[in-house]
């Protein structure tokens, strides 16, 4: 079966192989470290507006909460004790994707995944048994380099691991488990939080045990790659490993490429420096763009809005049950169209579409609010029909997010990079990706409280900016054998200038220097 969708100006290679079902149920498997991700996001949020929860470790933000009466929408969630609460998780992370480049590297995929598990699963059950603050701040951070470790090393694991024809799809998994997660995650903590006694919290906190297991005990089941076998030196494995995961014998070619990219990187002694190389800078350039504009997209504020608004639909007190079922659902769906379309219709696709569609709503949803809220945040009786028409302006942008920005942040990144900086430019791209999600969890409702509905058109202008960026600068990558994917780099109009055929890199080299050894 021929390869489609190979860019323009390459060389057209497709390697022998199938989807096998081993390699699905591995993907599967391995896909689940997004579960450990997503719950975290969903949880965190939830266990924070418990009052049996701040009257235990926050009383003095239960009291300011209790005391404040005030109707401004805009800034009746602002507490810097608590963001800062929820986002040093981040902090933590950063520091582990750092340690977990060299891990991953020099050990495997696997034992990467293996460590993320083991952390998260240390930090649910210290979170969960927590008497004071300092309990859940040491249960943050072990869930922060829980994280780090699994954000490193899943998305390289299943590109690595999949036929490339299937790369997409499959990678997009991890996205899915993340908002499976979400989704999880927010309705536990709805009837976590009816537990008489006040004692629910604990349940939400420890229940990030279970997809910290699954994970951990997938990691030991799982096999490694090929390619970080080969990168240990396991040639012999390596090629017995690619022909069961491709389901057939002749892996020739592929196991050659996969050896020439491992030679290549075997002669950089230090990745980080060699990351600062000119014919790496479009790697470089993405590895910091990609997940800093998909920090920006705006998707906290529209997640902040949905509760008010599904309240006024008339839902009452079951408004945030009812807004994370949805919106959860929503994402979760149409993450699963990602994963049908990104292999078929192309990642650039997927991201100006989303763009356009996130930015139209953006636009709709900021004239709606500012109609009826004001700049005072107090809006009043608002017609049904006028929150309905707004809540499907909110389901249509999250939709956006979730088969654009959402899983190709994550997929992209780690499809482009040759071996040589695959674990130090995935490390930028996960450090990256917690920078920026600490600062704007850090500043998000501060901002809101000052620029009131005037953040949607903030985001807006972003989504605008990164539209216009995938559009000029990302070259489509569907359909390109993941070793073979400097091509798309090097017929590319403006990154060419950097990566130049005889500035090919060292696997290049080593591959023209192999097929001279077989001639």
């Amino acid at each position: 079966m021929p390869a489609v969708g190979i860019a323009t100006g390459g060389n057209g290679k497709a390697y022998a192989g199938n989807l096998t079902p081993y390699v699905l149920v591995t993907c599967i498997v391995a896909a689940m470290g997004g579960l450990i991700f997503g719950y975290d996001i969903g949880i965190s949020g939830g266990v924070t507006s418990m009052d049996s929860f701040l009257k235990k470790f926050f009383l003095s933000v239960y009291h300011k909460k209790e005391k404040d009466k005030t109707n401004n929408q805009y800034c009746q969630y602002d507490s810097q004790t608590l963001t800062m609460f929820t986002s040093s998780l981040y902090l933590a992370a950063l520091i582990s994707s750092i340690v977990a480049a060299t891990v991953t590297r020099k050990f495997g995929r696997k034992l990467s995944m293996l460590f993320g598990g083991l952390l998260f699963c240390s930090g649910a059950i210290i979170n969960a048994a927590a008497k004071a603050v300092w309990m859940l701040i040491l249960g943050r951070m072990l869930l922060g380099f829980g994280i780090g470790f699994s954000n490193q090393s899943v998305p390289l694991y299943l590109s690595e691991m999949a036929p490339y024809k299937f790369r997409g799809a499959l990678n997009i998994g991890f996205q899915l488990s993340i908002t499976i997660g979400i989704l999880v995650a927010n309705v536990l903590n709805y009837f976590f939080a009816k537990i008489k006694g006040g004692w629910g919290w604990r349940l939400s906190l420890g229940g990030a045990m279970v997809p910290a297991l699954i994970i951990t005990i997938g990691s030991l089941v799982l096999p490694d790659t090929p390619n970080s076998m080969i990168e240990r030196g396991q040639h012999d494995e390596a090629k017995a490993k690619l022909q069961r995961i491709r389901g057939v014998d002749d892996v020739s070619e592929e196991f050659s490429d996969l050896v020439a990219a491992s030679d290549a990187a075997n002669q950089i002694e230090d990745p980080w420096r060699n990351l600062l190389r000119r014919k790496y800078r479009p790697h470089l350039c993405m590895a910091i763009l990609i997940p800093f504009f998909q920090q920006l997209t705006g998707i906290n504020v529209i997640m902040f809005y949905a509760p008010v608004l599904f309240n006024t639909i008339g839902f009452g007190s079951d408004a945030s049950l009812m807004s994370a079922v949805i919106t959860g659902s929503v994402n979760v769906l149409a993450t699963m169209v990602s994963i049908y379309g990104v292999d078929k219709w192309g990642r650039r696709f997927l991201f100006l579409e989303g763009g356009a569609q996130m930015l139209i709503c953006q636009a709709v949803v900021a004239t709606c609010i500012g109609a009826k809220f004001g700049v005072n945040g107090t809006p009043g009786e608002l017609p049904k029909w006028y929150a309905i028409v707004v809540v499907l302006f909110i389901c249509t942008y999250v939709a956006g997010f979730a088969w654009s920005w959402g899983p190709l942040g994550w997929l992209v990144p780690s499809e482009i990079f040759p071996l040589e900086i695959r674990s130090a430019a995935q490390s930028v791209n996960v450090s990256v990706n917690m920078i920026f999600t600490f600062i704007v969890a850090q500043i998000f409702l501060t901002m809101l409280c000052h620029l009131k509905f005037g953040l949607f058109i903030f985001f807006a202008f972003f989504v605008f900016v990164m539209s216009i960026f995938v559009y000029y600068f990302l070259p489509e990558t569907k359909g390109i054998p993941i070793e073979e994917m400097g091509q798309v780099w090097r017929s590319h109009w403006y990154w060419k200038r950097f990566v130049s055929a005889e500035e090919g890199g060292g696997y290049e080299m080593q591959k023209a220097a192999q097929t001279v050894k077989n001639v």
